[in-house]
């Protein structure tokens, strides 16, 4: 049996890392502009590397890394039009230069690539509150996620790909986005259609870290890297954004977004 200090023994490391990484992205999240373009592109590309290394790609890791911040950062700050293109240049030059698991490779710098440029879209047309919304949900389905699993337990969601991760702790998450969404009803922000959102958001978030911990598993690694205490990677740290930024980014284009605002 796992003791209590088993459960807990990483949790004032995540406390601290995650506490600094969110209270900076929150800053930079709400200035908005360049800034936050600088933050979205420079994660992209930090994710991107840490991929390239989980897969072997050794010393180009780096370079695909910086590639596809670059291409980011372009692809947010140019017409889409003339931008667009860039956004597969680091997907193509990693598969001409890379031996193996190109198309894991290719998968996973498009969708993170994606994903960064729906949360500058989120960020610059709809503005902070929703870019709030689109982070609490996801933060709020972690953290209640994360308790619930450990104080509750029980059947486990996905045993093969996700040991840790339980149903209890699943079905939280989607608590806890519903109650973001419940709370912007309340404030007058948009109709009771946005409970259901939000916790849509969740679950495209929990896929998004199972896929990373699919990723792991294959490669048989523990963490995607060690920049964070407690965490691992940034990786580790984003995937569940991944995941809801690109649904967000899918569902913006068939239903009205934001979702009923008055």
């Amino acid at each position: 049996m796992t003791s209590a200090g088993g459960k807990w023994h990483d949790l004032s490391q995540r406390l601290i890392s995650g506490g600094i990484v969110s209270v900076v992205g929150l800053y930079l999240m709400w200035l908005g502009g360049v800034p936050f373009h600088l933050l979205v592109s420079v994660v992209a590309g930090v994710l991107v590397w840490e991929v390239a290394r989980m897969i072997g790609a050794g010393t180009l890791a780096l370079s695909l890394g910086g590639l596809a911040s670059l291409a980011l950062l372009l692809l947010v700050n140019l017409p889409a039009g003339y931008a667009l293109p860039f956004v597969f240049a680091p997907v193509l030059i990693g598969i001409a230069q890379l031996e193996r698991h190109r198309l894991t490779y290719a998968l996973f710098t498009s969708a993170i690539l994606f994903a960064g440029y729906g949360l500058v879209f989120l960020r610059d047309d709809h503005g902070f509150v929703w870019m709030a919304w689109l982070a609490l949900c996801v933060i709020a389905s972690d953290i209640l996620g994360y308790f619930a699993g450990r104080l509750i337990g029980g059947p486990k969601f996905w045993p093969r790909v996700s040991p840790k991760k339980t149903w209890a702790g699943t079905v939280a998450g989607w608590v806890g986005a519903a109650g973001v969404g419940l709370a912007y009803v309340i404030d007058g922000r948009a109709s009771g259609e946005i409970i259901g959102v939000s916790v849509a958001i969740a679950i495209a978030g929990q896929l998004g870290d199972v896929a990373e911990s699919a990723l792991k598993r294959r490669f048989d690694v523990k963490d995607s890297s060690n920049i964070l205490p407690g965490h691992g990677g940034l990786f580790d740290r984003f995937d569940s954004m991944l995941g809801a930024a690109l649904f967000l980014l899918l569902i913006s284009q068939i239903i009205n977004f934001p979702f009923g605002i008055r």
